[in-house]
């Protein structure tokens, strides 16, 4: 592991995080990038060495975290603040270089409950894993 660029992520994060959507201090750690489409949260983040676990490729936690953001920002953007109620992620590959993409879109709006899925892919545009949950309004 490259410990100078966890250091320097560490330290970065620390100094610029604020306690809001995108600019929360896990955003910052691991370089996440938020933006907005029709209809979609996209969440844009380059591996780095530090997110990996033991056999070398993205840990399954950070993959889970991006998408969770992707489906939790884009229902704060669209509908309201809420709060994962549940979530289940399908991991299909492993992802070792480059940058990936959370794509969180709503499967169907509720009064108190939505319903949103996310995918995360390479830059090839192959699919690494896929998330669907449900999420309760605040």
């Amino acid at each position: 592991m490259d410990e100078q660029k966890a250091k320097e992520a560490f330290e970065h994060a620390l100094s610029t995080y604020k306690q809001e959507f995108g600019e929360f201090f896990l955003a910052r750690l691991f370089g996440l990038t938020v933006g907005y489409e029709e209809g979609a949260c996209i969440v844009d983040f380059e591996l780095q060495d530090f997110m990996f676990n033991p056999q070398g490729s993205l840990h399954g936690g950070v993959i889970a975290m991006a998408m969770d953001i992707s489906m939790g920002h884009l229902l704060k953007h669209e509908d309201g603040a809420g709060a994962t109620l549940e979530m289940k992620v399908q991991y299909l590959k492993a992802a070792r270089s480059g940058r990936l993409q959370a794509r969180g879109e709503f499967l169907r709006k509720g009064r108190e409950l939505s319903f949103l899925q996310s995918s995360l892919r390479d830059e090839e545009g192959k699919l690494v894993a896929f998330a669907t949950s449900t999420w309760k309004k605040l």
